[in-house]
């Protein structure tokens, strides 16, 4: 799979709400940044990804803009905007901002190493 097919695989998975379609995708030693804070490790990560699936029902993710700014053989790095809407609390709420994840080579697969999720600049 090219790093552009796992962008966009990663992208019907964030939007399944399931962990166990975004958990082959990660990098045992991944770091998450979120407006939350950052997570460190898959076992940290998955708990803050599960809490958001739980906490936004029927949520409608996507990414747009993505644009790739280093791809090399074993590593990569791109810019992308993201979008949420979804319920909140029984309320319709909807978001958004940019994204960089940094991805490498792992056992010929790629992997999110690093995910930096922030508003969008004003």
């Amino acid at each position: 799979m090219t790093v552009q097919n796992m962008m966009k695989q990663y992208q019907v998975a964030l939007a399944s709400q399931e962990w166990c379609n975004v958990d082959p995708l990660m990098h045992e030693d991944v770091c998450v940044t979120f407006s939350s804070g950052t997570f460190y490790g898959k076992a940290d990560v998955q708990k803050v990804f599960e809490n958001n699936f739980y906490s936004i029902l029927d949520e409608a993710y996507s990414i747009s803009n993505l644009r790739w700014i280093f791809l090399g053989k074993e590593s990569a790095t791109c810019l992308y905007h993201f979008q949420w809407k979804g319920i909140i609390n029984g309320q319709h709420c909807s978001g958004g901002g940019r994204g960089t994840s940094v991805l490498v080579q792992v056992g010929g697969k790629w992997k999110i190493i690093t995910e930096h999720l922030g508003a969008h600049a004003v």
